[in-house]
Formats: C-alpha cells, structure tokens, sequence
C-alpha cells in the first residue's frame, strides 16, 4: 500500500494470513479515510470458507501453541512489542486513515497497544496453580492435591471499529500469553491495522519457530463471524461491540465461553461539593475523546440540581475549546464520525431529542461531515439520546435533587459498563463505589478513564467477563486439577 489521500501508509500483504501462509485471490473492498471519503486502500474480503480454512488450521494448532513454554511465549510477545514500537508513526498514520480519528487520539491508542503487549508478556509468569489440601476430608488422608492452569484451547476474538489495533491486541496478547491460537475477524471498515498486526506476530513466530498459525484473520461479513463462533472446534469468542450483535454472538456460541465487551451510555455524577472546573474539564475530555466513538466516553452528565446552573453555564463556557477539523491536525479535537450513516442515525437522535423536548445548549448540526461537539440538557429518558449508546460526540445533562437520585437514575439505564461520580467527599465517593451498577466506578476522573492492566467489563447489558492481559488469561485458561495416591 502506497501514498494515498495523503497518508505514506505502510506496505501490507494482500490477502489474508490464515494457516501457514497468505491466501490470496479473495474479494476486497476499499477502506475510506472519514474526513472526507476518499479511498486510502483496499482490503481482502473473506467468505465462509475463509473462515473454515482458519478453523481446520486452528485447530491443528491447539496442540503445539499449548506445549509452548512460558519462556516462548513470553519473549514472543516481547519480540512483538518492540517490532511494533519501531513502526510507531506508520501505525498511527494507519490509524487516522482508517478510523479518522484525530492524531492525538490515534498516539494515545498506539501507547496503549505497546502496554498491552508488555503487560501480556509479563503475566506469563503468573499462569499458575495451587496445591489443595485433600486430606480436609477423612477420604484424602495420604493423597497429595494440585491445579494448574491449561490454555482453553482455539479462540475467536472479534474487535470493533473504534480502536482496532489496541482492540485486536487486547484480544491476540492475552490469548498468545494464555497458551491458545486465535483467530480474529477486524470490524469491516478498518482490518488494515489489524492485517499488519497480525504479519508481525507471524512473521516473529515463524522467527522462534512456533507456528505462524497461533495468529489467523478473516474479514468479511456476518456469515464469516457466524461460521466462526459457531464452530464446535471453538473454545471461547472474545467480542468487543454492540450489545445487539453481543447477545445474538451468545446465543449463536453456545454452548462455549463468550467474553462480551459491549457497549454503555456511561454517566457522569456531579454532586454539590464537586470541583465544577475539574468535572467541565473532564466532560469536554471524556465526552468527545475518539470522536465520541467510545463505550465509556461521557454520555449522560446527572448534576444535583443546587450546581446545576452553575454547571452548565461553566461547560457553555469551555465547549468551543472542542476544535473541529481534519484528524491529521495535531490541533483538532473532534472528526467525522466512522460513517455517513452513523452521522445520520445521531443527528435523527439529536432531533427526536429535541423533539421530546431537550434544549440545545451547544451545537446539534454538523460542520462538513463532523457532527458538531453537541450538548442536550433535559433529555427525557425515553429518548436514545439518553437511554441507548449514541457513541458520538454528544453528552446529554440531566439534574436531579440530590446523590441518591443520582444513583437510582445511573442505575436504571439497561447498560452498566463505566461510571464516574464527582465530589469532595469520601463518604459519597464510598457509596457511590457500593452502589453504583456497573463495572467499574472511577471517583473525580473521566468514566473512561482505563488502565490496560485493569479488570474491565461491565454488567447488565454491558456484558459479561472481563479484559486486562491478567483478567483474560484467567478467562481464556481452565483449572487441570490432580489428585496423586502415592504408592
């Protein structure tokens, strides 16, 4: 892949890595930088039998990639990691070209991708058992107890669109350092970060000698991601998305372990003793960050009612610093959106909002193809601008009496991934962590605030299981118990 739409892109296969080498010859389909549409390459498309040629190889795989030592797997992801940080700007150009987000955003991301390698190889260490004291009971006198952890064998891990390279390596690292292959399926328009991820990690695999098949791709559509998690062969699917396509992916996957990352309306708390400045900071970070484009950006702003002019009248003031513009500025804080139907779905949101009654503080329209940073105050809770993920640069406030309303009006959403509460009170911060459902709560700091070596994942609708290289090994590993009679 050459110079396109202004990018120097990186050179990457065509094709698609599945078994031991490239297949070629399949579809492909153009991949569009957001800001303005234009083509920035082309990307093989995969089919069903795509996707069955990946599980025969997978499953062949299981064996060898389990029998690794932890010291292969280890200087593996190590290798990775360095491989990848030695083409950091090539990745970040990747990154805006193909998710339009602005060069800030798409840093933060490649920073983050580098961590989760690091972190996954230094967990390796930690892939280990217990003895158990059998003879608690008359029966186990004499006998000597174990368990040990044994990968769980072939994995699908299915990433969204927003943050493709660290999604994918959330969804490779962990699964490498738990001992199992893995095949993942990028979201349709934007594999490219994910299809050069993957060469590296196959091209160092190859290099130690470990089959290039623990890393497989395959694009295409809903057949190709239904082919794969609902194959016998499949021990766990680790998605990231919407909740909509998570439960029909749980339905389709079972009976095998389904890891859900879905997707939130997370909620900002306000209190009265809260440092207004830093909560309006952290609304105009938290709320328009990946271009809104995240599952734990601020969506719902709930000030008690006593700050709430007050609230308001400083974010009106602060919005504008929220620049609008070409993702590939350093300056620019808020692009397009993915698509041009994502844009249209939120503005038609943006309206019925309105239509309901909300007001408009700031913005609502576009500005080019970029929905302009937008405040909604008094959005009914019928309205999908409150009550559904609206995964845009949109942050919808509301105010109520007082905390515990607060808390009962978080808590009614059907989501509960992230929340964040505002306030100068230990006592208050302390509840809200207690009751609060969701799953995590984040005291005077954005809800989206994540450190990758963290145990992340929401309840409810939210999903299930959690991410984290530890958290997912722990998920994508069995208990092996032994139980010794010695002669």
């Amino acid at each position: 892949m050459g110079s396109n739409a202004g990018f120097a892109l990186p050179e990457i296969r065509s094709g698609l890595p599945i078994g031991s080498g490239q297949v070629t010859g399949t579809d492909t389909a153009p991949v569009v930088f957001p800001y303005d549409g234009s083509v920035v390459g082309h990307a093989a498309v995969g089919a069903v039998e795509h996707a069955e040629a990946a599980l025969e190889a997978g499953a062949a795989a299981v064996r060898p990639v389990g029998k690794l030592t932890s010291a292969a797997r280890r200087e593996l992801l190590l290798e990775v990691e360095r491989e990848l940080r030695a083409r950091s700007e090539e990745f970040v150009e990747l990154l805006i070209a193909e998710t339009g987000k602005t060069r800030g955003d798409c840093e933060v991301e490649f920073a983050r991708t580098l961590f989760t390698w690091s972190a996954s190889a230094d967990e390796v260490a930690h892939i280990h058992g217990e003895t158990v004291p059998l003879d608690a009971q008359a029966s186990g006198a004499g006998m000597i107890g174990f368990w040990t952890r044994k990968p769980i064998g072939l994995v699908v891990g299915i990433a969204g669109f927003n943050a493709p390279l660290l999604l994918a390596s959330h969804k490779i690292a962990p699964t490498v350092a738990a001992g199992c292959p893995v095949i993942c399926k990028p979201a349709p328009t934007t594999p490219l970060a994910t299809l050069l991820l993957a060469d590296i990690v196959r091209t160092v695999a190859t290099r130690h000698g470990v089959p290039p098949e623990i890393v497989q791709v395959v694009t295409g559509d809903a057949d190709v991601g239904r082919t794969l998690v609902t194959d016998p062969r499949v021990a766990a699917v680790s998605f990231t998305g919407s909740a909509e396509v998570g439960h029909r992916i749980a339905r389709d996957a079972a009976p095998r372990k389904v890891l859900l990352e879905l997707g939130s309306n997370a909620a900002l708390v306000v209190d009265v003793d809260a440092d207004l400045d830093k909560a309006v900071d952290a609304v105009l970070r938290g709320g328009f960050y990946f271009n809104g484009q995240a599952c734990i950006a601020v969506q719902r702003v709930i000030v008690c009612e006593a700050v709430r002019d007050e609230f308001t009248s400083r974010l009106s003031a602060r919005i504008d610093e929220l620049t609008v513009g070409d993702p590939r500025d350093p300056g620019t804080r808020v692009a397009p959106l993915i698509d041009e139907a994502s844009t249209r779905r939120v503005l038609d949101w943006i309206a019925s909002a309105e239509a309901a009654g909300a007001t408009i503080l700031h913005g609502g329209g576009t500005r080019g193809r970029t929905v302009e940073p937008t405040v909604l105050l008094d959005v009914p809770e019928s309205a999908n601008a409150w009550c559904e993920e609206i995964f845009a640069p949109v942050v919808a406030v509301r105010s109520v009496p007082d905390l515990p309303a607060a808390i009962d009006l978080v808590n009614r959403s059907r989501y509960g991934l992230h929340a964040s509460v505002f306030t100068a009170s230990l006592a208050t911060a302390v509840r809200a962590i207690e009751e609060l459902d969701v799953g995590g709560v984040v005291v005077n700091e954005v809800p989206g605030f994540r450190s990758d070596i963290m145990p992340y994942g929401g309840v409810k609708d939210s999903g299930i299981g959690r991410e984290g290289p530890r958290f997912a090994i722990e998920e994508l590993t069995v208990t092996r118990m032994a139980v010794i009679r010695p002669e």
